[in-house]
């Protein structure tokens, strides 16, 4: 007596259940798509532990945080805005709270301040932003006569010529925005007081131009 040999057992398959499988996979994907798009959250940066006024800032002292706020990429620090020097900071800022724009500044801010000077000369066209300059100052000893100049201010930084179109000024002078280190400030401010004749001079001369 031979023994059948047991059949093998045909693989059933629905066309209505690869539909509804498809389904399914459709309603996920949408879903997913429908809420990724809805996300209006941004990435910001919060303090990771309370800061004090006068800290400087590192990304190692900020943490990012996302937040759903409208205008928040304009009104709070992003990773982008710290430089590697850090930021420092103008007001306290406490544990978790999302770093304002508006209480940091640069950290150069500590070292150097901007002043606006009219020098009494036309600019040379190779002094632009940028540009490193000694201010030089003579003082007046009578009308139309000068003292022996003196550098008041060595290595200052141009930060941009003042247009100052449509204003009466003298044709022969220019006004200039310089960082000025802070232990200088009082001599510069001294001579402006003084009505001393400034004087802007380059301290390299252009390879071109």
């Amino acid at each position: 007596m031979t023994r059948e040999a047991p059949q093998r057992r045909r693989f059933w398959f629905d066309p209505r259940f690869a539909i509804g499988l498809a389904l399914i996979g459709a309603s996920v994907v949408g879903v997913f798509l429908i809420v990724n798009g809805a996300d209006t959250s941004v990435r910001v940066l919060a303090a990771r532990a309370p800061l004090s006024p006068g800290d400087i800032v590192t990304s190692d002292d900020l943490v990012v945080t996302s937040v759903r706020v409208d205008g928040a990429l304009d009104h709070y620090l992003v990773a982008a805005d710290v430089p590697e020097g850090g930021l420092v900071l103008t007001r306290p800022v406490a544990e978790g709270e999302l770093v304002p724009a508006t209480a940091v500044g640069s950290a150069a801010g500590l070292t150097q301040s901007s002043m606006v000077i009219t020098v009494n000369q036309q600019l040379p066209a190779s002094i632009g932003p940028g540009s490193t300059v000694d201010v030089w100052a003579a003082r007046e000893l009578e009308s139309g006569l000068y003292g022996p100049p003196i550098v008041v201010v060595s290595t200052a930084t141009v930060v941009r010529i003042v247009d100052t179109s449509g204003l009466v000024v003298d044709d022969t002078a220019g006004t200039v925005e310089v960082l000025v280190p802070r232990l200088r400030i009082a001599r510069v401010l001294e001579a402006v007081a003084n009505d001393d004749a400034l004087s802007i001079v380059p301290t390299s001369i252009p390879v071109k131009g």
